[in-house]
């Protein structure tokens, strides 16, 4: 990720105006519909009522999974597993995914940064998120395309988590090309509770969670407050609130949920500084360079799921309604404008309500002897983006203005999957997908206005053998994208300099590969291992924090994952997990870029390469309990030619818990438990630091230091 300094257009005016650029995609929309449809007409009328394959359910703890799962890196994660893991951010519950680390270079109100296959995640590009069905990742964000804010997760409320990783799943489409995960809360839990968890640095929250019978069915609630100053010279006073009501009759599979949640934080931040400030002695360690930086955020959302099953056929859908805010206060570059005024603070300012439906339905049937099943699917989602906006600021006072926007964007998806089990020892599946997109974009440059329509179509195959020994074998291959944020499709000025730009590409096509094996031969132990590669396109980025785009050659990354889940007993659990990933552009980074001011070469900046998280979990269900993990997130080139790296980091956090009879649960967590002086993130760019002269350097935010936690749950048997 690169920090750019902020610059006032010039010639600034309010001016909406919009253009159109043809397109045929209603006409590819109209074929693709025909022909889905009458390939659907087949297995349907095939089912006569015979269930055959059942829907794929994997999971990350047993050998149920050998003849069920479509490739070797899908797994589901249980709250069981969860139960005592350590976190100290609600969004490290991804962590479970093999070879995913979730940091932070800001307050705890912002979205996390995520590491997984080679990416730089960002904020969430590339990495798709759901929780009950409602999406998660927000386009044409005001901080970053793809930005996936988990601040409001409760992980007492996941009940289960599914991911998949690389672009070979027919339902999984934007931001999924390095994989997704979908989160479920409970519909019930088994007792109501009451927990209230205090830390150092005035870390204090409270939960309040029950699940009563009601007319039928069960009312899921759960009201959260948690406050936090953490360890920085400017304390970060985050206030969070977060509520949840959902009401479910029936089952997952058979039954019905309506879900609202509110959710709204404050707080300040202490963002990433030059590690020169530290070492020079002009900020501690957890000092800051502009203590006006900070946020604010809300969302409230309603939502509905159902779902009915039989052994013919599986219909399910859900829709979902959210209202979205988002303003951001950050300060990268310092002192590039002036100090003490003005500064390079600026402002990002995101107003949104989202409406999406998906629906889908499986026939099971029987083609010559085979069993067989098909899906087909429809997704739509449309933003409205009342504004999206970035502003130069000072002490959070706006006193110009880089961009400001009015946005529409919607997409329609159609996809059809078709599985296949030839015989005892090999199966298919075979997917096609379809996504539709409609950019609109009103600008205060008019020239930045426009109408932009595309689309594109995403094959899928797998391939399965075995089982052979309680082992199979998996070949995957598929295409998927992401899209680029509106602003950028449709910029034709850069808003800072007046000087010419050329649009994004509204989608960019990413085409993976994976050879892949899982076996549970082994009494206890499952292990998995997978070999992949995944192409991304050549692209044009939006840098939110620019208020432009900036140039991105094409990329090729690949790697290979070890992951490991072992229970020698009931009562204990032990995962192991390692992952390598290489990542280059296939063309120098050089003239061809000059825009971007990058140092030639082929390193992609940021790109994680090796990871490695081993863990254990004691709980027989007696007085004592707990677990432990270690995680080790290498080092990561930081410019194109790869001369500058960050240093690699190892954190160990530590969790034991006592309960005191079955209502009452004691439980410390120990983060960093060996006080690791490492970094949570690492970046280089230019800066300029109060009375110096502007320079390049690497941009730290420190790993918090170790912290203890104590919490206390009593559940109201």
């Amino acid at each position: 990720m690169r920090k750019n300094k902020l610059l006032l257009p010039p010639g600034e005016k309010n001016v909406y105006s919009s253009g159109t650029k043809p397109s045929n995609a209603h006409r590819v929309l109209f074929e693709l519909l025909a022909g889905t449809f009458l390939f659907a007409a087949a297995p349907a009328a095939l089912a006569g009522g015979i269930p055959t394959l059942e829907a794929v359910v994997v999971s990350g703890d047993s050998s149920d999974l050998i003849g069920e799962a479509s490739s070797a890196t899908a797994g589901t994660v249980t709250a069981q597993q969860l139960e005592n893991r350590p976190l100290l951010r609600p969004a490290e519950v991804l962590e479970v995914v093999p070879g995913l680390i979730i940091s932070q270079h800001s307050g705890d109100g912002k979205a996390n940064q995520y590491y997984l296959r080679g990416f730089n995640l960002d904020h969430g590009t590339d990495f798709a998120t759901t929780l009950m069905g409602m999406p998660i990742n927000l386009p044409t964000n005001a901080h970053g395309q793809g930005y996936s804010d988990l601040q409001f997760l409760i992980p007492e409320l996941v009940e289960r988590m599914q991911y998949r990783k690389g672009p070979y799943a027919a339902d999984q489409g934007d931001f999924a090309a390095a994989g997704a995960a979908s989160i479920d809360y409970f519909r019930k839990l088994d007792a109501p509770f009451a927990q209230a968890t205090l830390g150092q640095e005035n870390f204090r929250r409270a939960l309040l969670a029950g699940s009563p019978e009601l007319n039928g069915g069960n009312l899921l609630y759960a009201l959260e407050w948690t406050g936090n100053d953490g360890p920085w010279q400017l304390p970060e006073a985050l206030g969070k609130l977060n509520g949840l009501l959902r009401y479910s009759r029936g089952t997952r599979d058979n039954g019905w949920a309506l879900a609202a949640m509110a959710y709204k934080a404050d707080w300040n931040s202490t963002d990433q500084v030059p590690q020169s400030a530290i070492a020079d002695g002009l900020i501690s360690r957890y000092g800051n360079l502009d203590p006006s930086d900070g946020g604010k955020t809300q969302r409230y959302s309603l939502s509905g799921e159902w779902s009915e099953r039989d052994g013919k056929r599986w219909a399910r859908a859900n829709v979902y309604a959210i209202d979205y805010s988002l303003n951001l206060w950050s300060n990268f570059t310092f002192c590039t404008q002036g100090c003490p005024a003005p500064g390079d603070q600026f402002e990002q300012a995101d107003r949104r309500r989202i409406y999406g439906l998906n629906a889908a339905q499986t026939w099971y049937g029987d083609l010559g002897g085979r069993a067989t099943d098909f899906t087909l699917g429809l997704q739509t989602r449309y933003d409205d983006i009342r504004n999206v906006g970035l502003y130069a600021t000072t002490d959070r006072q706006i006193w110009g203005t880089v961009r400001q926007d009015r946005v529409g964007e919607g997409s329609v998806a159609l996809y059809g999957e078709n599985q296949i089990q030839w015989n005892d020892k090999f199966r298919s599946i075979l997917g096609l997908r379809a996504d539709f997109y409609r950019f609109d974009v009103n600008s205060n440059l008019a020239a930045n206005s426009g109408k932009v329509d595309d689309h594109i179509l995403s094959p899928k195959l797998a391939l399965i053998f075995g089982p052979w020994a309680k082992t199979e074998f998996y070949t995957n291959v598929g295409y998927g994208f992401h899209s680029n944020d509106a602003r950028g499709v449709t910029t034709m000025i850069d808003p800072a300099t007046g000087t010419p730009q050329t649009p994004a590409t509204p989608l960019v096509r990413a085409k993976g590969y994976e050879l892949g094996v899982r076996s549970a031969w082994l009494p206890h132990l499952q292990s998995t291992l997978a070999f992949w590669q995944l192409d991304m396109d050549s692209e044009l980025v939006f840098a939110g924090d620019a208020g432009t785009t900036e140039p991105s050659a094409p990329s090729r990354r690949s790697g290979i994952e070890w992951a490991n889940f072992w229970t020698p007993s009931a009562a204990v659990t032990v995962d192991a997990d390692l992952a390598y990933s290489r990542s280059r552009f296939t063309e120098d980074v050089s003239a061809s870029y000059a825009q971007l001011g990058a140092i030639s070469g082929r390193y992609i900046p940021g790109s994680i390469e090796k990871t490695a998280s081993v863990g254990a979990s004691y709980d027989a269900g007696g007085t004592w309990s707990g677990g432990a993990r270690l995680r080790y997130f290498g080092p990561r080139p930081l410019v194109e030619n790869g001369s500058v790296r960050s240093q690699a980091s190892t954190i160990v956090n530590l969790e034991l818990g006592y309960k005191y009879d079955k209502r009452t649960r004691l439980s410390l967590e120990v983060l960093n438990a060996f006080d690791s002086k490492v970094s949570d993130i690492d970046y280089y760019y230019d800066y300029q630091l109060p009375g110096q002269a502007a320079t390049s350097g690497i941009v730290t935010h420190p790993a918090e230091p170790r912290t203890l936690r104590l919490t206390l749950r009593v559940k109201f048997l």
